[in-house]
């Protein structure tokens, strides 16, 4: 190639600087050059093995100073674009593919000569793991406003409270505070392992938790130190999606199982097949809110010993059951050390605060402090010590007993605006307790229909049938979360959801041509799960 040709580039491309400065001008020129030559590699307008024109001779056909080239040569040669010899030149680096060896499935030219290229896949092509991840993804981008569940007012967090305790550990940190956490801080530990003993009757030391960032890291860490690719999950019917896909993207392969109205019911032919893993709900199911009946647990617990299977439990808002004390935990109940009890400060405190944590059977709890810090170099140290000053003091208690009491007149409210547009008798399903409930809808139902238009209305129902793992899902309804939703906006946010309900239940009505009266027009115990 003559040297002309890459001259011609930097002269056509070149952008000089108007104001005169010298300084300005290398700056803005150096970076011009190596951005033209660069990409001239690239797109093969230089192709390997090109020599390129010495600097001084460079310069002075384009008009730049020598060390202005320099630098831009110096920057090509670290970056692995262009070879320098001395007494021989400079040369564009075989690093791309020959384009004739194109459709030939073998690569000719640089460090891969020789070695057969697989099909090139499209430019932004997924894994297939990372397909299925996104294609089955349940995760919504909008976390705020009605009805979207699981989401508590943050609008009520003692926010002043937090500040002042936070500014007390950032007045004269400690270094060890400043840098990696392994287990969690020391007195979160401490004084969460009392509050889950009082209320949540949960057997375990302060040694035997680990501070995690949520649900989700717990989960995964769970199956990476105790599952192996090709192991099996039992997961409730439907469930949380979250937990079904962290376990699916580690290899973990979920087993769908029904509920009935003691919870989670492998039938005996399952029972014959014991999973590596059982992952449940017992103190709310969600999304539908059963309680697991205690004749249940103690048969979980004794096939989980029989059969050396890890039970998950996700007791993520146990803390709001409106009527009586929350209910004792799984783990509670367990003398064999065969579950993993996981929750979070995500409902209780707020979202962003990214706090939760995993109580483990006593020979593990080490063996998961070590997994943590290999695999997330977890931190938060002085979030943590605030925690544990905000439990500790007893703001969290008090904190807690203030938004139940609201949580629960919303919950009233809604289903006072459910009764009033559907009828007193429309089923719905959720204890007095949670976040949400679930308005559950006739099997022909196209709930996913109905989310998708209710979201032109600005408003977040999630469908039910979403839920869970079969193509075809027993269930059709909407989940509704009140614990966002003031108390003035529930009714007017309801109405207009049911504006856009009432159509689509009209027009299934007219395709099955089923006769309707009022909103008696269905069997309901047929299809509410009642």
């Amino acid at each position: 190639m003559k040297e002309s040709i890459l001259s011609d580039l930097l002269l056509q491309r070149l952008e000089r600087p108007q104001d005169g400065s010298a300084l300005a001008a290398g700056n803005h020129m150096n970076r011009q050059i190596y951005e033209i030559i660069r990409q001239a590699i690239l797109t093969g307008t230089l192709p390997a093995g090109s020599k390129l024109p010495a600097s001084r001779l460079l310069s002075q056909e384009v008009g730049i100073s020598r060390n202005t080239v320099l630098y831009a040569y110096e920057q090509l040669l670290a970056e692995g674009y262009v070879t320098a010899s001395v007494g021989s030149g400079t040369f564009v680096s075989h690093t791309t593919p020959d384009h004739s060896a194109e459709g030939s499935g073998i690569v000719r030219s640089g460090p891969m000569e020789g070695i057969a290229a697989q099909q090139t896949p499209s430019r932004h092509t997924l894994s297939r793991r990372g397909q299925h991840l996104v294609s089955h993804a349940g995760v919504s981008d909008k976390q705020w406003g009605a009805f979207v569940p699981g989401v508590p007012d943050v609008s009520l967090f003692p926010h002043a409270t937090w500040a002042r305790l936070l500014n007390k550990h950032w007045r004269s940190p400690k270094p060890e505070m400043l840098t990696y956490s392994h287990t969690g801080h020391a007195n979160l530990r401490r004084v969460l392992a009392e509050h889950l003993r009082l209320v949540r009757s949960v057997n375990c030391d302060p040694e035997q938790i680990v501070v995690t960032t949520g649900i989700h890291q717990a989960i995964d860490l769970i199956s990476r130190l105790l599952g192996d690719v090709g192991d099996t999950a039992w997961m409730e019917d439907p469930g949380y999606w979250g937990a079904r896909s962290l376990l699916k993207s580690s290899g973990i392969e979920p087993i769908p199982i029904p509920l009935d109205a003691e919870g989670i019911a492998p039938d005996a032919e399952t029972l014959q097949n014991p999973p590596r893993f059982i992952f449940v709900t017992p103190s709310h199911q969600y999304p539908l809110g059963t309680v697991m009946s205690l004749s249940r647990r103690r048969m979980l617990l004794e096939y989980a010993r029989q059969r050396g299977v890890w039970i998950i439990e996700d007791d993520y808002d146990s803390e709001f059951r409106f009527e009586g004390r929350p209910l004792a935990s799984l783990q509670g109940l367990d003398s064999h050390e065969r579950v993993i009890y996981v929750g979070t400060f995500s409902k209780t405190l707020f979202p962003g605060l990214r706090m939760g944590f995993m109580v483990l059977p006593k020979p593990l709890a080490g063996h998961f402090a070590a997994g943590l810090s290999e695999l997330y170099r977890e931190g938060q140290l002085i979030q943590q010590a605030v925690l544990a000053d905000f439990i500790d003091e007893g703001h969290y208690a008090a904190h807690i007993r203030r938004i139940r009491k609201r949580y629960a007149s919303r919950q009233g409210l809604l289903r006072e605006s459910i009764a009033r547009h559907f009828g007193s008798d429309w089923p719905t399903s959720t204890q007095e307790a949670g976040l949400h409930l679930v308005m559950h809808l006739p099997p022909e139902s196209d709930d996913l229909g109905i989310s998708m238009a209710a979201r032109t209305q600005g408003l977040i129902a999630r469908p039910l049938s979403r839920y869970y793992a079969s193509e075809t899902p027993e269930g059709r309804g909407l989940l509704l979360g009140y614990a966002c939703v003031p108390e003035e906006t529930i009714e007017p946010s309801f109405l207009k959801l049911a504006e856009v309900i009432e159509p689509a239940l009209e027009h299934m009505a007219r395709i099955h041509a089923a006769p309707r009266q009022g909103t008696n027009w269905i069997n309901r115990e047929a299809w509410s799960g009642a």
